[in-house]
């Protein structure tokens, strides 16, 4: 499924199941937004994106805990939950965060050289579901391509398993 088909697919599933979808991106800057907003109607029930790339603005604006950027750094686990929970707090009128965060390179750390952590979460629930990825492409764009569709195929995913939702 290439990525545009997959961004019709989470839009076809909002719709049905009446969900509203906001993402915090890091490593994708934006693109998983750019690629959901090319649907029509997108606008009805994708909120928005919150490009938070450096660490100084994921604490800024999604009140991510200087504590878990400096134990962890801003491509962590812990980071994306911080990022995915704190970007739907912002966002009233959704029901469902995603985030993403990464090292795509260059001078990524050997253990962390592309690899991204996704994170979804429902509002009302306590908990946040990561997923660890580690990319297959090696070069940067590529990665950034490759990101995006995982984003997207976490969505389809979580959506059509049709968590229960406490919101």
């Amino acid at each position: 499924m290439t990525d545009l088909n997959e961004a019709y697919a989470v839009l076809k599933l909002l719709k049905a199941q009446q969900v509203h979808l906001v993402l915090a991106e890091s490593c994708t800057g934006g693109l998983v937004a750019a690629r959901l907003a090319e649907v029509p109607g997108a606008s009805q029930w994708f909120c928005g994106s919150a490009v938070t790339y450096r660490e100084q603005t994921k604490e800024a604006w999604l009140s991510v805990s200087s504590e878990a950027l400096a134990r962890w750094s801003g491509v962590s686990e812990p980071v994306s939950v911080e990022l995915a929970v704190g970007v739907l707090e912002r966002t009233p009128e959704a029901s469902l965060a995603a985030s993403v965060t990464g090292h795509l390179g260059p001078d990524a750390p050997v253990d962390l050289d592309g690899v991204i952590f996704l994170a979804t979460t429902w509002r009302g629930k306590s908990d946040c579901v990561t997923v660890r990825h580690q990319l297959t492409e090696r070069e940067r764009l590529p990665r950034q391509q490759e990101a995006v569709g995982l984003v997207l195929q976490r969505l389809v995913k979580v959506l059509s398993e049709g968590e229960i939702r406490l919101y």
